[in-house]
């Protein structure tokens, strides 16, 4: 924990489960539990898990010139986004390559909340209100609390009204044990899940709550690197773990693009003015790789970084691996050349545990790739 400078209510918990609270974003987090953490992707795939992902930092943008800001800084038409709704996002910088990621919420007509990751979002979003009738406010009082799987809506009906007509990305002001809550219909799982926005202190009265009473559906606490065996499943990035700044270029400065990340997506249709604008819509077509993903022979995952071979030459690498032991397979999130982003493509993964396994390229996600898990109704 020698670099965290932020610190989440629930540590006590945490050191409880046999974490040692490893730093990320600043904060101690717990990347590991006592136990075995297939456990916890099993429940949340199963049944439900709680996590504490208070690490993602919470800022409010507030005043005449919050819509302006956020228009500004990130990809999303914001005017489109109406209060008790919420958006993923991405920010790029003047060279068009990605350097944060968010969720945008509306909480009210000149009000909103960016949450975003280790990235540099919230000096884009200082930037952005440079001069405009704003304010821009960091609170790391707000914890977050993250319910997945596809019990969770059945253990929040008991306690909150309504929350079964919440539907994807959508989030709604509410009461969780007695104690003001925001509670939001997103999660990093691929799962239908709940993030329960709580204040600091109310944070470990709502974890304990949710740990003692959930236990008879099998409810259970869930480490932050559980999130790694399920956003491989579920194609969801985590910078800078599946970037360039974790895998450099040989000859170039760190930097992806959407369109190398298959995260053009979260660029509006039309939407100009942001910031690197020009140049990624001038970088559509140049792609250098393609994040992609790999079905890989055997159970045994290889390791992040370990190379992806093509006629016995590296050509790529492996960023995250995971084996499931309820789907049968092992998969990963891999960076590729352009050509192999396709389906049935033979290369090997040179692991240095497993040594070299054979492995067929494969469109994302895996798991649920129609995404009706996550976007159920009732």
């Amino acid at each position: 924990m020698t670099a965290s400078w932020r610190f989440s209510t629930l540590a006590d918990r945490h050191r409880a489960l046999g974490s040692g609270l490893e730093d990320w974003s600043g904060m101690g987090t717990a990347w590991s539990y006592d136990g075995d953490p297939l456990a916890e992707y099993m429940a949340i795939r199963t049944k439900a898990g709680i996590m504490d992902v208070s690490g993602l930092k919470k800022v409010h943008i507030t005043g005449p010139a919050a819509s302006h800001v956020i228009d500004r800084a990130t990809t999303r038409n914001v005017e489109k986004l109406m209060p008790g709704r919420a958006v993923y996002a991405c920010m790029l910088n003047d060279a068009g390559k990605f350097v944060d990621d968010c969720v945008i919420y509306r909480t009210g007509p000149n009000a909103f909340m960016v949450v975003h990751g280790a990235g540099a979002g919230h000096e884009q979003l200082t930037m952005a209100a440079t001069g405009r009738d704003v304010s821009i406010r960091f609170d790391d009082n707000l914890h977050d609390l993250s319910l997945q799987g596809p019990l969770a809506v059945d253990f929040l009906e008991k306690y909150v009204p309504g929350i079964r007509n919440l539907t994807y990305f959508s989030h709604m002001p509410t009461s969780l044990f007695g104690v003001p809550a925001m509670i939001s219909r997103t999660g990093y799982t691929g799962e239908r899940g709940y993030e329960l926005f709580v204040r600091g202190q109310d944070a470990p009265m709502v974890w304990d709550r949710i740990v003692a009473e959930g236990a008879e559906m099998g409810i259970i606490p869930c480490r932050f690197t559980t999130l790694d065996l399920l956003r491989t499943e579920s194609y969801l990035l985590f910078f800078p773990y599946d970037n360039s700044e974790a895998y450099p270029f040989e000859n170039e400065p760190c930097g992806d693009t959407l369109w190398e990340l298959g995260l053009d997506f979260t660029v509006s249709p039309g939407k100009t003015g942001f910031r690197g604008a020009e140049e990624h819509y001038r970088l559509k077509g140049r792609e250098r790789f393609k994040i992609w993903g790999l079905k890989i022979d055997g159970t045994v995952p290889p390791e992040n970084g370990a190379p992806v071979l093509r006629d016995g030459q590296q050509i790529g690498v492996v960023t995250q691996a995971m084996y499931s032991p309820l789907n049968d397979w092992t998969v990963a999130i891999a960076r590729l050349p352009v050509d192999c982003a396709n389906e049935g493509t033979r290369l090997v993964v040179d692991s240095k545990d497993a040594g070299r396994i054979g492995a067929v390229t494969a469109p994302m996600p895996f798991f649920d790739p129609d995404k009706k898990r996550r976007t159920a109704k009732g």
